[in-house]
């Protein structure tokens, strides 16, 4: 099917699917001590679940990037953020297309130009989106100026049995940042901030960020006006190395003045406790920090058992911690959306390349 006529059949079940995309929650996961209080918010935790086994869910196929199981989530969540009203700012409604390419059968993902994918055969082109959307500023200095909010919902798809199980459902993985960022989405649509947030749900974080180096090509705020980035990502497990239930930590902290700026504000995050695994050098935030942007992922990932597994399934997930968290990640964006711009620390910003 032509592209074009594609997106038309996309924007079509999005118009379908938005009162019919939510399958009954999933049963209670196993009780947690909880080590350190947190203030409870307004996100629900009934809500969280839900999406999460939506998202996570055998049916999705692993959300693959360029596969059928990738689209299918695409598809939820640009139905999930029209249910929610707030404003597409993709290329056709809230899909942004990422031209990729794949390097024959089963071969390697890379980023193409739209003229490189006419000429390929049909076989190498992989139908990919990023998903957009946009919540205006209400300030007439600030409007102008964006923080964008990000999490990838795409995953490793299927992959090799292990215990007879093929689907890499991606819970942690990045469901629960993807589901974060629509919580996001629902608070600022119920009472937008001074500047501009721009919501992006990346594809192709596993294979070499594709997604997010798209974005970077065609931003939909230019980067000089592009003030601050914030990822979600692998946030649905307590981390007793961040203080335990309800609270994370966030990539790069001194790096720029962010992480003060959150902590000041009373954000329950921490110092990224694993510096050796250069979690800031490996996620979306990496290629707008490059950029100039000073953009930084907060994340509780306790480096589990279940990273890349078919084992990282909903079930395993700890729903209460992961509210809260998100509680936290909407308190981060109110303050990056509301107050002072954050900068580099010197020595902090990463190279160019």
């Amino acid at each position: 099917m032509p592209l074009i006529r594609r997106l038309h059949a996309l924007n079509a079940v999005v118009l379908l699917s938005v009162s019919a995309c939510a399958p009954a929650a999933g049963p209670e996961p196993a009780p947690v001590q909880q080590q350190a209080p947190v203030r409870a918010g307004t996100v629900r935790e009934d809500d969280v679940r839900r999406a999460l086994y939506d998202l996570a869910a055998d049916s999705m196929e692993g959300r693959g990037t360029g596969t059928r199981g990738g689209m299918r989530a695409a598809v939820y969540l640009a139905a999930r953020l029209q249910a929610l009203g707030v404003q597409p700012a993709g290329d056709f409604g809230y899909f942004q297309t990422v031209p990729v390419a794949a390097d024959g059968p089963g071969g390697r993902l890379r980023l193409a130009t739209a003229d490189e994918l006419a000429r390929l055969r049909p076989e190498q082109v992989r139908q990919a989106f990023n998903v957009v959307a946009r919540v205006p500023g209400t300030d007439p200095s600030l409007g102008g100026e964006a923080v964008i909010v990000g999490a990838h919902y795409d995953h490793v798809g299927i992959g090799r049995a292990v215990d007879g199980d093929s689907i890499y459902n991606g819970a942690d993985d990045d469901a629960s940042g993807t589901v974060a960022v629509l919580e996001v989405a629902r608070a600022l649509a119920k009472a937008p901030p001074r500047r501009t947030v721009i919501l992006f749900f990346a594809t192709g974080e596993e294979v070499g960020m594709l997604g997010t180096r798209h974005y970077l090509r065609e931003p939909v705020v230019p980067l000089d006006s592009t003030v601050a980035g914030l990822f979600v990502e692998m946030i649905g497990r307590p981390d007793s190395l961040a203080g335990g239930h309800g609270r994370g930590w966030l990539t790069g902290f001194d790096r720029s003045t962010m992480g003060a700026l959150l902590s000041a504000a009373g954000v329950p995050i921490v110092v990224d406790p694993r510096p050796a695994q250069n979690f800031f050098e490996r996620s979306d935030n990496t290629p707008f920090a490059r950029m100039g942007v000073p953009a930084h992922v907060l994340s509780s990932f306790g480096i589990h058992r279940d990273y890349h597994q078919p084992s990282d399934e909903p079930e395993t997930l700890d729903y209460a911690h992961m509210t809260r968290v998100i509680d936290a990640a909407i308190h981060a964006v109110r303050t990056l959306a509301d107050g002072a711009r954050p900068q580099w620390n010197p020595g902090g910003r990463p190279a160019a390349r």
